[in-house]
């Protein structure tokens, strides 16, 4: 069944059941009950109560076996042990949607665990849809619906916002932000414990809902990030996604064999899920809010030229500040534009962008500065700014307003003080414009338009598939498994990367001084030694790299010291020869690699390589599989990418080549979920492709893990 029918009964419900509605005025089951008659349901409401003929004089029943209809939802708010049972009458009856406020399951720990599966599986016995248990409710502002079945005693204004909490508190504090703000909320739905309706479920249904332009998550955890990617990446090239996930902060680098690993946290995965199907992320519930407001009242920027226009010059030194730090450029105004600025501001004004209007300014200036800034043709978005140093926020608001009327660019107000706030603010409620009261909101909320309207002019997403020897990578692994090994050598990290067409300097094994000398003469000088031991990762750190040899006496030489080396090492240290590998001088040290987490599986990174990786962590994620224009992405958001796109007349790298290396890998990993870490350090790149090779792999394995299909 699609997500359209399986959520219209609890999101577009034609009769509600109240099952624990209760007389008493601060209980949880009277507070559902009111605020769905006060609210103005369109349908039926049944308080289910066998203590009581009526609650809140409406005529309660026994139990919904009584009730003449089988309702669409059924609420239900008794205590945690009669909770099934209630569960149990409602599928018998047939009601197709519940939302179970009821707590003391999963997140009790304990027996609450236990209670959990079996109302889970109690609704899927019956085919029911379930939101909670452990949550404060949904509502629908629509007209043909009015539901307000939380908590909150007030309907948010409707909107075309609709908003997901994993949280009940957050809930609260939402809505009631949404109703002082006046920030139009379509629907929202308090998912708590998320043992069936998830974000992902819900994603689908806001999909397709033409009343829901903006879609808010507030999220403490992910189900399954690989669907959850795949619906957004759909959703998002029709409407903005913005989330708030919470603990960014609690992750730090974790101990790993792998340089991949261990700048890998879960932070960062959830960052390269979001960047990668277009989602914003926003640092705060405030900051979230400000894009939502915007989002649902402008329209999208076709480029990124901003103009200021500012009663007061401090304001307008703030803003373009805060534009170029979010990575918005403060346009210069055309000369024509200039010219009739000039014509209606004092002399002292500053008609430059920011446009300085000075205090004096009049609401008549402020509108036709406004007509005039807009309908330049080098700019793509306002920012009017204003200081009450002479002027009311109510007669700005509606100078901006009607100066702005009929424009299809976005306006954003600024207006910087609580004197005439409120009411500066009703004046632009109605109107296209979002109104801030402080100038980085307003650029916060202008870079996150911008943002996504890039989002939604990028190329669909191709992952590609390439030809490669798949059965040979699965022989490597199994030798190195069935030896009771976690990790491959060297040779065979090489013959991984050779499999899957990641280029690979030439190289050979040798076991003898003899073998090493004939190998790098036949090869061609320089060449470099190194240890096939899996007692030594860090090569380099170790000095068993021993490179830019040039004779057959300096290669005997370094086979002697390696071999010392493994000695020192221990009795026990595993030997496999010595890989002589031809030099590869010049290119640019990357990095590419890959690390396993456990909610998201492969994330695949790339970066500057070498000895840097760890000191100047310049590196990009994406979760597997990486798409052609992910790996282009994730190459073009280094901060080394000038190094490798070329700087003072030197060549670039073949750009095509790495990215191709990243989507190679994403491949290997996802054909092959025992690689739980692994490094291609460094990949040197040249701008030549033919000259582009890997010289260095490391790989670790372990078990395959089932991925967590919830939501």
């Amino acid at each position: 069944m699609s997500a359209r029918r399986s959520l219209d009964p609890i999101l577009r419900p034609r009769s509600i059941a109240v099952v624990g509605a209760s007389r008493r005025k601060n209980s949880i089951g009277n507070a559902i009950l009111r605020h769905l008659i006060e609210g103005g349901f369109t349908g039926p409401v049944f308080p289910i109560n066998p203590a009581t003929d009526s609650v809140a004089a409406v005529p309660a029943f026994a139990s919904v076996k009584d009730l003449p209809i089988a309702p669409d939802l059924a609420f239900i708010v008794v205590p945690k042990e009669r909770a099934l049972d209630a569960v149990r009458e409602c599928g018998e009856k047939g009601v197709k949607g519940l939302v179970v406020i009821t707590a003391g399951f999963r997140e009790v720990g304990g027996e609450g665990i236990a209670l959990e599966k079996e109302l889970s599986d109690t609704v899927k016995r019956y085919g029911m849809r379930m939101v909670g248990p452990n949550c404060m409710g949904v509502l629908n502002t629509s007209t043909a619906v009015s539901m307000n079945g939380t908590f909150a005693p007030y309907m948010p204004p409707i909107g075309p916002i609709a908003f997901m909490s994993q949280s009940g508190a957050m809930g609260m504090t939402i809505l009631d932000y949404a109703s002082e703000y006046g920030i139009g909320i379509s629907q929202f739905v308090s998912v708590g414990n998320k043992t069936d309706v998830s974000g992902n479920a819900l994603t689908e249904y806001w999909r397709d809902d033409d009343e829901v332009g903006v879609i808010l998550m507030y999220l403490e955890s992910f189900g399954s990030p690989r669907t959850f990617v795949s619906l957004a990446r759909e959703t998002t090239r029709k409407k903005p996604i913005l989330v708030v996930k919470a603990g960014r902060s609690e992750a730090g680098a974790k101990a790993a064999s792998s340089h991949t690993g261990a700048l890998a946290q879960v932070d960062i995965a959830t960052d390269a899920l979001l960047a990668q199907c277009g989602v914003l992320r926003a640092d705060s519930v405030e900051e979230l809010f400000d894009a939502a407001l915007a989002f649902s009242k402008a329209p999208l920027p076709r480029g990124n030229r901003v103009a200021i226009l500012t009663n007061a010059g401090g304001p307008g030194i703030i803003i373009a500040d805060a534009c170029e730090a979010c990575g918005l450029e403060v346009a210069p105004l055309s000369e024509e534009s200039q010219a009739k600025l000039r014509e209606i501001l004092p002399e002292e004004a500053s008609v430059s962008n920011p446009v300085d209007m000075i205090a004096s300014a009049s609401p008549e200036q402020v509108e036709r500065a406004t007509r005039i800034v807009v309908a330049d043709e080098g700019i793509d978005a306002l920012i009017a700014s204003y200081v009450p140093l002479a002027l009311e926020a109510p007669l700005v608001a509606r100078a901006i307003r009607d100066g702005a009327e009929g424009v299809d660019k976005p306006v954003l107000a600024v207006l910087m003080s609580k004197r005439g706030l409120p009411q500066g603010m009703a004046e632009l409620q109605e109107s296209p414009i979002p109104a801030y009261r402080f100038p980085e909101s307003a650029a916060r909320a202008l870079a996150a338009m911008w943002k996504h309207s890039r989002w939604q002019e990028r190329p669909p997403e191709t992952v590609r598939r390439f030809e490669v020897d798949a059965k040979r990578v699965d022989e490597v692994i199994a030798v190195a498994l069935d030896e009771g090994r976690d990790r491959l050598t060297l040779m065979e990290g090489l013959e991984v990367l050779d499999a899957y067409g990641i280029p690979v300097a030439p190289w050979a094994v040798v076991h003898s001084v003899e073998g090493a000398v004939a190998t790098a003469e036949q090869m061609g000088y320089p060449v470099v030694l190194k240890p096939v031991s899996a007692d030594i990762l860090h090569k380099t750190e170790a000095g068993a790299v021993r490179m830019d040899l040039e004779t057959g006496d300096e290669v005997a030489e370094a086979y002697g010291f390696l071999d010392a080396l493994l000695l020192e090492t221990g009795p026990n240290a595993r030997q496999e020869g010595v890989l002589v590998q031809r030099m590869l001088k010049g290119g640019r040290e990357t990095i590419v690699g890959m690390t396993w987490e456990p909610r998201f599986g492969p994330i695949v990174m790339v970066g500057l390589g070498g000895v840097y990786v760890e000191v100047l962590k310049d590196v990009a994620f994406r979760v597997q599989p990486v798409s052609n224009e992910d790996a282009g992405e994730m190459i073009r958001s280094l901060r080394g990418y000038r190094i490798l796109e070329g700087v003072r007349g030197e060549p670039g790298v073949d750009l095509d080549l790495l990215a191709e290396v990243v989507e190679r890998t994403s491949q290997l990993v996802g054909d092959h979920p025992e690689i739980r870490e692994m490094d291609i350090n460094p990949f040197l790149a040249f701008p030549e492709a033919d000259r582009c090779a890997a010289v260095d792999a490391r790989f670790r394995l372990g078990p395959v893990e089932e991925e967590d299909e919830d939501g």
